[in-house]
């Protein structure tokens, strides 16, 4: 009797996903919390233009959300300023905690959020909204880029043929410092339905009105992460291709959100 009750849900996922299937489950039971959120968003966004000014426009402006990683944070930060690629901005959000003393550099911004929202999608938005650029690119504070990531992306964006987004591939490493392994998968939009290896630490895309993440509250047993919804839903009606080298050093952190990918 179970095995016929779960027919029409074994049909629905092998016909869309299953992770397409919790995503629309997702949007109908947490949509009251995505419009406070967006009020939210857009109320910080305002307060935050009038008191930091116009953020300098550059070929890609740098996104990273942060929230009580201090040293961390420096270590991000420096890897995102010391990108050969020179022609970017790099903002830094703050969830609400306060920011530490960062380096002293024209193309650094720092902000912070009036109060802890808890959302990353929330925090990384004000971030994309503050800037102006013709790419984006994201980064956490946990995380860090290798020199060439910047140049890698946007050599294939900028080509006659390029695609609209990129992602390059991910060494993942342990909290000593360890290898875990190196997760590197052509995109392929059918397989993501049903596979989670989409992380926007390694994409860098066109900007346009399609460029934001969720607002919806994902705690840590909310699945799929904005990550994959960002990336899954920007494919729709864009080019997105993969860059099979690792050029992100990603922290398999025992204290965030990570990703047990299924690659």
């Amino acid at each position: 009797m179970r095995r016929i009750a779960r027919a029409p849900w074994e049909l629905l996922k092998g016909a869309f996903g299953w992770l397409v299937l919790f995503e629309l489950r997702n949007k109908v039971l947490l949509l009251p919390s995505a419009v406070r959120l967006r009020r939210l968003e857009n109320a910080e966004t305002g307060r935050l233009a009038a008191a930091v000014g116009p953020v300098p426009q550059a070929l890609v402006a740098t996104v990273i959300a942060t929230h009580r990683r201090p040293d961390a944070l420096r270590a991000a930060v420096a890897s995102a300023l010391a990108q050969t690629v020179r022609d970017q901005v790099v903002i830094v959000v703050d969830d609400g905690a306060g920011l530490p003393e960062l380096p002293d550099d024209p193309r650094l911004f720092a902000v912070s959020l009036a109060r802890n929202t808890a959302v990353a999608g929330v925090v990384r938005n004000v971030g994309i909204r503050l800037t102006r650029s013709r790419y984006v690119a994201f980064l956490d504070d946990d995380n860090r880029w290798e020199p060439d990531h910047l140049e890698r992306a946007l050599a294939v964006l900028e080509a006659p043929d390029g695609p609209d987004g990129v992602y390059t591939a991910l060494r993942r490493v342990l909290p000593d410092g360890t290898e875990r392994d190196v997760l590197s998968v052509e995109f392929d939009r059918r397989r993501a339905a049903r596979e989670s290896f989409l992380d926007t630490n390694a994409f860098v895309a066109r900007r346009d009105g399609s460029l934001h993440f969720s607002r919806l509250r994902r705690t840590p047993e909310v699945l799929p992460r904005e990550d994959w919804e960002l990336v899954y839903r920007y494919s729709r009606g864009h080019a997105v291709r993969h860059v099979p080298h690792a050029t992100v050093r990603y922290l398999v952190n025992p204290g965030s959100f990570y990703t047990t990918w299924s690659s």
